[in-house]
């Protein structure tokens, strides 16, 4: 998609008959006259004049031929014409949804560079428009409500839809950037086995590492700051049969709970299917397929038997947290959040383990 701050686009239109009327001035030319000579009705040359018949080629090369204007000239203005009234027509109808434009976070889109800062309601409706690629209202409701169906969001951390979506097209537009092979799921858990191993290293360079990984495996992973009221940690879905997506939040601004989303929505990838879009709150659903991605994701990350065995020693000082993690070779905030999780010490306990993020604009 092209970026929104770098189309121009005039809020007026030259009509084709103002025009050819300064022209026909310009040579001292009655209609009538330049009628005969275009060899043309003198009534399509009043209905040009009017606005009520286009120019077309064949009439754009007489009027070259008569006055000495290259046709292309006469198609352009004829073209930009008619396509501001489609767009003003466009924003009026857009106008008597307003209820609908004005559900969006607009300003945060805008702040975002995603669309542009609109002063009515119709031309911020037509701005969302072409930021989720569809032509009207309607279709965005045909495309976006049938996804809605799909959701698997946690009731604890319902997100408001309309924010949902955005927050979801901004992940689909940077996956749609991203130059990734074709989709292996054995590439894929490789992949994800080294992405277990970068935890240990700084964030911004291990998530970059992490991107380059899954997108020599097909998978975009996309990290979107989350919009408001966006209660959204992370989803999963397939943009296309052989481009799956990953997209991250940051929501909680914590290092495990930045990469456990990332293995639950990889877990969607891996065993749920490609129809649905798999949004997921704090630790995701809790229906059946959210537990299973639940449960792959804390397999992965900290197996069975070694957590079975740390659990039996008892001791879960920073030390203790430590050498675990670096048996396992994970970060330490990430056993520290699984403590946390299973209730085997205080939420506000041992936090100094994990790494905070903070986004560049903060």
């Amino acid at each position: 998609m092209a970026s929104q701050k770098s189309q121009y686009r005039p809020d007026y239109a030259v009509s084709p008959g103002w025009v050819l009327e300064e022209r026909l001035d310009a040579h001292g030319m009655t209609h009538a006259e330049f009628a005969r000579r275009c060899d043309r009705s003198p009534k399509l040359i009043s209905e040009i004049i009017a606005g009520k018949a286009p120019i077309v080629p064949e009439t754009a090369f007489q009027f070259e031929l008569v006055l000495g204007v290259d046709a292309s000239i006469w198609l352009g203005i004829e073209a930009d014409y008619r396509l501001y009234g489609i767009r003003a027509a466009a924003e009026k109808k857009a106008e008597a949804a307003g209820s609908w434009s004005r559900s969006f976070p607009v300003k945060d889109l805008a702040k975002r560079g995603v669309i542009r800062k609109s002063a009515s309601t119709g031309k911020a409706a037509s701005e969302l428009l072409a930021f989720f690629g569809v032509a009207s209202v309607n279709a965005w409701k045909m495309k976006y409500e049938n996804v809605n169906i799909a959701f698997r969001h946690s009731p604890s951390f319902e997100s408001d839809r309309a924010a949902l979506t955005a927050w979801l097209r901004i992940t689909e537009i940077d996956a749609q950037d991203q130059d990734c092979g074709r989709y292996d799921v054995a590439r894929f858990r490789k992949a994800l086995a080294q992405v277990r191993h970068l935890t240990r290293t700084p964030v911004r360079e291990a998530l970059k590492n992490a991107k380059t990984l899954l997108n020599e495996a097909g998978v975009a992973l996309s990290l979107v700051k989350p919009l408001p009221k966006t209660r959204v940690s992370g989803a999963a879905w397939w943009v296309s049969p052989n481009r799956p997506v990953v997209a991250l939040s940051g929501r909680h601004k914590t290092d495990d709970h930045l990469w456990f989303s990332l293995f639950h929505e990889a877990a969607h990838i891996m065993l749920h299917g490609k129809k649905n879009v798999y949004v997921d709150g704090s630790n995701g659903g809790s229906d059946e397929i959210e537990t299973e991605a639940n449960q792959w994701a804390v397999n992965l990350l900290i197996p069975g038997a070694a957590w079975n065995g740390f659990l039996a020693r008892g001791s879960f000082r920073s030390r203790d947290v430590c050498d675990f993690a670096d048996e396992l070779q994970i970060a330490p905030g990430i056993v520290v959040g699984r403590l946390q999780h299973t209730k085997q010490i205080e939420w506000n306990h041992l936090n100094r383990l994990k790494t905070r993020l903070r986004w560049s604009d903060e």
